[in-house]
């Protein structure tokens, strides 16, 4: 994931694989299964990540827990907008279309369906919630 560092990555990919919040030594031993880490190294990790508005730090009693802002997804697409907003308004076309060349078909048939929808819902009248019934 562009935008994040190796390690972020495995701290976030922890942190979407589980379904409650996480305190540093549930997510040190995790990741130290994989690899040998410093508890203080995987702390200042989440702080970062906190910091970064990507995770959210909750106190809890005398530890910490931390769980994701937003899912994968959601970051995904975010740092897509982000990446496409570094590009001056005139390149912005080239690098989307450099993009699409990327993409396989399941990426392609999503994105026009996306696009599709988009345009449908350009075509609704206002007020009409973008539904045809």
């Amino acid at each position: 994931m562009a935008g994040l560092g190796e390690l972020e990555r495995a701290v976030m990919d922890h942190l979407w694989s589980t379904n409650e919040p996480q305190t540093v030594r549930q997510v040190h031993e995790a990741l130290s299964a994989r690899r040998e880490l410093a508890y203080t190294t995987v702390m200042t990790v989440l702080q970062r990540l906190a910091k970064k508005d990507l995770v959210i730090q909750e106190r809890d009693d005398r530890a910490h827990r931390y769980a994701p802002v937003s899912g994968r997804d959601e970051l995904v697409a975010s740092l897509m907008v982000d990446a496409l907003q570094q590009a001056e308004s005139g390149g912005r076309a080239a690098a989307l279309v450099h993009f699409v060349g990327q993409v396989g078909e399941d990426e392609a048939a999503a994105l026009r369906e996306a696009l599709a929808n988009l345009e449908k819902a350009h075509e609704s009248p206002p007020g009409s919630g973008g539904t045809n019934g």
